[in-house]
This record gives structure tokens, C-alpha cells and sequence, in this order.
């Protein structure tokens, strides 16, 4: 029997049970729908964080304080530093000749605006800029409406470093910072705090950072949301000595942002400035397990927040894997209940010159065509979703080619899986029994 006349009979037989063919099909058109819009959902992820630490610069070096365990054997010496005096003990521990011990020692390292100036000034080959920053979260007013946003205190390169613009106004200058000045510059968000407008422009307006009167000197342009979701335009920058000594009350700074000169010189400079920190904080070796300080940059970001993105991504498309053999084992379910009800009509064509091999042939394509069938309806309800998820709720999705050329032949792949056992089991009936089937 040719191919084209048991694909002619697989659909008739599809096409005279409808309803069933259809329920056959949901478990499929569900498995595929949902792989394709959690493919897309982490796809448009992946390439958000990407987006955002790509406006942010690649040869960016964020250096935050830590808190570390220093790991001393039993002979020797321990050197401790303590962040507020830098005041250095030495400590002389005795020796054993069966067994050593070992001290343990917490302390946070406070990073400080002179080991700012020395990476900026001692290191010019690799370190393009650095803008030292204190944050926390604030009160602001404006009339009689209140907010909340977040408050930064740094230095003029901060624009510089974190490849941000003034849209309106102008940024602080080293007069105001030198003077303590109550002057700041404000995102599009904290407009829309105060003003219920984003595109409001503050520039001239004087508002109230922690009951203190800031006279806003211009708007910066907006950034969108983070990498991690977070919103980049709440925020308002102030001078660091204003922050540090007028708002915050602060003495140490909570990271400081360096900006390479190439992103091949990212390795070099976070060598450079983590030697210069364990010489400065007199921290012993191991390292670095001992050091006090943490050095990131854009990249090792740009891998973890992708590498979480990704391992999301793959548990929700093993639970979509998981739906797509529940549909194939409904395909051989049915298919089963199909061989059982056409019984006798397996015997007819059997007893007219059938070929085990034709029935075979015949309830695979039956099998193959409602996998594939739902299949494709699952791409369309899955690309639809996608889409919708973009447009109404304002999440990025991409749809990968990849991941539709993939939904498709595993949904033809799960029909042919799960048809054997039925198509088998079709072939092999007996042609005498069969007729005689009731």
C-alpha cells in the first residue's frame, strides 16, 4: 500500500472522531505552548541583563567592602587590623607537636574615600575613572506629597563611570562637593513620585531629602529597569560629602566604582587594586580567602545573573518536558482504544491483501499526525502568549527559532514514541480473529 493512501485512511480515521482527536491532542498543544513561552520569557531575560550591563560598560569594576574569616595556623603570627584606627596587633600563637590549631577572626573592612584616591591616582595605565558611593534608602517631599527613593552620594566621574546624562540642568560641580553643598540631580521616576509624571522636569524645584531642602539642578536620562528588576531611574544623586556628612552620617563608603581603560585591562586592574587593599588592610596570605574586600566586575554579573536566568529556564521547560509525555502517553492511550474499536475493520483490510507493515504504517501516521498537529497549534498559542506577555504586561520576550524547530520534532517524535506499542499491537492481530471481533 502507498504512503499517500494510509495517510489518506489515518485521516479519515482521525477526521470520524473529532472530539477525541482533539482531547488527544491538548496534552501536546500544552507540553509545546508552554516551552515556547518559557524559551522566550528567559531569552528576552538573558538579553535584558545583557542590554543593561552593556549600558553600564563592560570594563566596569565594582569594589565593596566584605566580611572575612582569617584562617591562622597554630605557629606563627596573626596580624588583625582594625578598620576605625588601622591600629595593627600581632599575636604570637604556640606550636604543638601533635596537632596545630587554628584562630578565627570576623571583621568587616571599611573602605574609605583616601584608598579611593590612591586607586584613582596610583594605577592611571589600567583605571580610566573612579567614583567612590554611599547609598540609602530616603524620604522626600515635595508640597504636600511624599515618597520614597533611593539617595547616592559620589563625585563628579560618577556620570563618567556609569555611562549615565543629564538630560536637563547640569550635574553637581567640585565646588559644591568640596562645599557640602544641598544640591542634587534626579531620575524620571522620582518625578513621577512627586509629580505623577515622569516627563515632569524637577530642574530648579527645591525638594526635601530627609527634612533637608535640596535644590534639584538638573534630570538624568532615563535607564529602565535593572538587571535584576530593580528600578535605576528611583534615584537621586548628591554630592559624597553632603551625603556622607549632611544625610547619612557615614565615614566609610559602600562601594567604590571603578572604570578601566579596556576591558583587557579589567584583569591587570583588580589584580593592582587587590594587592594595594590587602597591603593597606595588612591581611595575611591565604587569598583570597582572607581578603576583606569583594571586586566584581560587569562580567562575572553578566555570567551569574544569566547562569540563574538559564537554570529557571531549564526547570521550567522540564516541567513544560514533563506535560509533553503526559500528552504521548494520552496519544497511546487512545491509540490503544482506537486499535480496540477498529478491530474488525484491521481484520477486513487484512483479509483484502493488508500487510502487517501497512497497518503499522497506518496508526504511526494517525499517531504522528495528532503529535504534530498539536505541535503546531502549540507553537501559535505559545508565540501568541509571548507576544501578549510583551505587549499587555511589559515583559521583554524573544521567541528562538531554535526552540520552535525543536517543539517541532519532538512533538512529531513523542506521536511516533508512543504510536509504536498501538501500531504494533494492530499489526500483529490475527486476521481470523480479528473478524471475528465483537
Amino acid at each position: 500500500m502507498q504512503i499517500l493512501e494510509c495517510f489518506r485512511i489515518a485521516l479519515r480515521g482521525l477526521a470520524s472522531n473529532k472530539v477525541r482527536t482533539a482531547l488527544t491532542m491538548l496534552g501536546i498543544i500544552m507540553g509545546v505552548g508552554v516551552v515556547i513561552l518559557v524559551v522566550a520569557i528567559g531569552e528576552g531575560a538573558k538579553q535584558r541583563i545583557t542590554d543593561t550591563v552593556n549600558a553600564l560598560g563592560t570594563n566596569l569594576l565594582n569594589v565593596s567592602p566584605g566580611r572575612n574569616t582569617m584562617r591562622v595556623g597554630g605557629a606563627g603570627t596573626r596580624t588583625s587590623t582594625t578598620s576605625a584606627t588601622n591600629a595593627t596587633t600581632t599575636t604570637t600563637t604556640g606550636t604543638s607537636s601533635t596537632s596545630s590549631q587554628s584562630t578565627n577572626t570576623n571583621q568587616i573592612n571599611k573602605l574609605t574615600i583616601d584608598e579611593m584616591n590612591v586607586i584613582a591616582h596610583n594605577f592611571t595605565k589600567t583605571v580610566e575613572a573612579v567614583a567612590p558611593q554611599v547609598d540609602s534608602n530616603v524620604q522626600i517631599r515635595l508640597g504636600n506629597v511624599d515618597a520614597s527613593s533611593q539617595v547616592i552620594g559620589t563625585t563628579l566621574d560618577y556620570p563618567f563611570v556609569k555611562n549615565i546624562e543629564v538630560t536637563s540642568g547640569r550635574f553637581f560641580t567640585q565646588a559644591e562637593v568640596d562645599g557640602s553643598m544641598k544640591v542634587c540631580v534626579a531620575g524620571v521616576s522620582v518625578a513621577e513620585h512627586l509629580m505623577g509624571d515622569p516627563h515632569f522636569d524637577l530642574t530648579g524645584l527645591t525638594i526635601a531629602v530627609n527634612r533637608q531642602n535640596f535644590k534639584v539642578l538638573g534630570m538624568l536620562e532615563p535607564k529602565g529597569s535593572g538587571s535584576w528588576g530593580q528600578d535605576q531611574d528611583d534615584v537621586i544623586l548628591v554630592p559624597i560629602s553632603t551625603a556622607m556628612r549632611r544625610v547619612l552620617n557615614r565615614q566609610y563608603l559602600d562601594n567604590i566604582l571603578v572604570r578601566c581603560t579596556t576591558p583587557e585591562m579589567m584583569p591587570l586592574a583588580q589584580e593592582q587594586i587587590s594587592s594595594f587593599l590587602r597591603n593597606r588592610h595588612h591581611l595575611p596570605p591565604p587569598f583570597p580567602d582572607n581578603d576583606d574586600f569583594r571586586i566584581r566586575s560587569q562580567t562575572d554579573l553578566l555570567q551569574t545573573q544569566q547562569s540563574v536566568t538559564g537554570t529557571m529556564t531549564m526547570l521550567l521547560s522540564l516541567v513544560a518536558v514533563i506535560s509533553l509525555v503526559v500528552g504521548g502517553i494520552g496519544i497511546m492511550n487512545i491509540m490503544l482504544v482506537s486499535v480496540t474499536e477498529r478491530t474488525r475493520e484491521i481484520g477486513i483490510r487484512k483479509a483484502i491483501g493488508a500487510t502487517p507493515r501497512d497497518i503499522l504504517l497506518q496508526f504511526l501516521i494517525e499517531a504522528s499526525i495528532i503529535s504534530l498537529l498539536g505541535g503546531l497549534i502549540g507553537i501559535a498559542l505559545g508565540v501568541i502568549g509571548s507576544i501578549l506577555l510583551s505587549a499587555v504586561a511589559g515583559w521583554s520576550t524573544i521567541v528562538n527559532s531554535t526552540a520552535i524547530f525543536a517543539a517541532v520534532v519532538v512533538s512529531a517524535g513523542v506521536g511516533i514514541f508512543f504510536g509504536i506499542y498501538p501500531a504494533a499491537k494492530a499489526a500483529a492481530l490475527n486476521p481470523i480473529d480479528a473478524l471475528r471481533f465483537e
